[in-house]
């Protein structure tokens, strides 16, 4: 049995159904690695408040969360000084020291960033200098005969070396997240899809508080679950429920369908850790790399191409709504423009294998088309603004009027959101308790 699903099996979930009983003081809406590693951190500091957090699914952290490569990254790509550098770096740091703690297997199998072109030397020794300045441990630039004692199949001709990156079952660590809060008091409500968040305008039935609990969110449902102050982390869904308390609509969710493929196992000697290409500034994603995984498998992707429903794993997976609310938004529309070719190219690789093949090929020569077979695919929730321009940082919110000040949304919470997710906590437990006084 895997170990997610004995941690799953350990848990105890609440389909929230009384309206009446349901009160607590702070409400966390959004059950994926951020919402429970935030109402871990919160509930810890906070032993003497009670907190609920409501997830739309009958179990938690099973989209992005449990749709992700599984790596933990070092903190290479990012400019240095920035909160992304700050929190992907001491998050790194925090999760190999959870992982410790909560005997949660990981494996650092490093990775390597390789050129396989001259003109990209420029670009990998930038990325090296950038990873200095964000203290990232153990980094190094190594030539073609070191790339080959480290991955006898791979080539190129320099390459950096980053032997801190690791992997890990995200997903066990999130639910690993909410034994924890479980275990502080916390109580966690499945099935509770959030539609609405006002202000109260009654006390509950036979409740003799007065308004003590002054926010009602309810479900799609029905249910009710009073509370004093909420924090959503949404996701793929975190500009519609800020909208709900009139927030601006932008920055607007856009998904992004990565689709991988999956070495055959006995094709898996060719890899054995994490294999990346240097980064092209002329396109919006990182490209394809190649990603040995807790289960012994190897995926290699993703390609990057719009999906046609918020959490559509499938080639025709369809909503109305999110297909329209994407096609229809101006910031998706000049991307497009920005972006064509390359997007055609993510689409037609997406449908033809050989093409992806050929692409990692510059890898990996001695792959073959025979070698894969299509893998899991993961929707990827892409913030942009009217512009097009991808929103690169955090974002937060609250809204406007009484309701405003009680509510904070983690509207973009940017990859590598798994690997800082304990960081990220931090810092939106500081947010929190600046906002609301706790």
């Amino acid at each position: 049995m895997r170990p997610a699903v004995l941690v799953l099996k350990r848990l105890r979930f609440t389909q929230i159904r009384l309206q009446h009983r349901s009160a607590c003081d702070v409400a966390v809406v959004g059950g994926g690695i951020v919402g429970l590693a935030s109402a871990r951190e919160l509930i810890l500091r906070h032993p003497n408040l009670t907190f609920t957090l409501l997830e739309k699914e009958k179990e938690l952290a099973l989209h992005q969360t449990g749709h992700n490569s599984g790596v933990i990254h070092s903190g290479i790509y990012y400019t240095p000084g920035s909160l992304k550098a700050r929190l992907c770096v001491r998050g790194a740091s925090l999760a190999y020291s959870y992982c410790d703690q909560k005997n949660i297997p990981y494996r650092k199998c490093g990775k390597l960033i390789v050129a396989v072109e001259r003109e990209e030397i420029p670009r990998l020794k930038a990325l090296y200098e950038r990873g200095l300045k964000n203290n990232v441990k153990e980094l190094s630039i190594i030539d073609a005969r070191a790339i080959r004692e480290r991955e006898p199949y791979c080539r190129g001709i320099m390459a950096l070396d980053s032997p801190h990156t690791g992997i890990v079952d995200w997903r066990l660590v999130s639910l690993t997240y909410a034994k924890d809060f479980q275990e502080a008091g916390g109580s966690v409500g499945t099935g509770f899809e959030a539609s609405d968040i006002a202000m109260a305008t009654e006390s509950p039935a036979s409740s003799t508080e007065g308004l003590k609990f002054p926010l009602v969110i309810r479900s799609s449902k029905g249910e009710e679950v009073r509370c004093r102050f909420v924090l959503t982390c949404g996701g793929l869904y975190s500009d519609r429920l800020s909208e709900i308390s009139g927030c601006s609509p932008e920055p607007r969710i856009v998904p992004f369908r990565g689709d991988y493929l999956v070495l055959k196992p006995e094709k898996n000697y060719l890899i054995k850790g994490n294999i990346y290409p240097v980064p092209d500034p002329r396109f919006p994603f990182l490209g394809v790399h190649f990603t040995p995984r807790m289960d012994g498998s190897v995926w290699l992707g993703p390609n990057a191409v719009l999906a046609f429903k918020r959490e559509g794993y499938k080639l025709y997976d369809f909503n109305a709504k999110d297909f329209t609310d994407a096609l229809s938004f101006r910031g998706l529309q000049k991307l497009v423009q920005k972006n064509l070719v390359y997007g055609v190219g993510e689409m037609y690789r997406g449908v033809f294998l050989s093409a992806q093949v050929k692409i990692l090929q510059k890898y990996i020569p001695e792959l073959s088309s025979s070698d894969i077979v299509r893998g899991p695919s993961g929707v990827r929730a892409q913030a942009l603004d009217h512009e097009g321009n991808l929103v690169d940082d955090f974002v937060f919110d609250g809204g406007v009027g009484e309701l405003g000040s009680r509510v904070l949304h983690v509207r973009n919470a940017p990859s590598p959101a798994a690997t800082s997710s304990l960081a990220i906590a931090e810092m939106i437990a500081d947010e929190l308790e600046a906002r609301f006084k706790l």
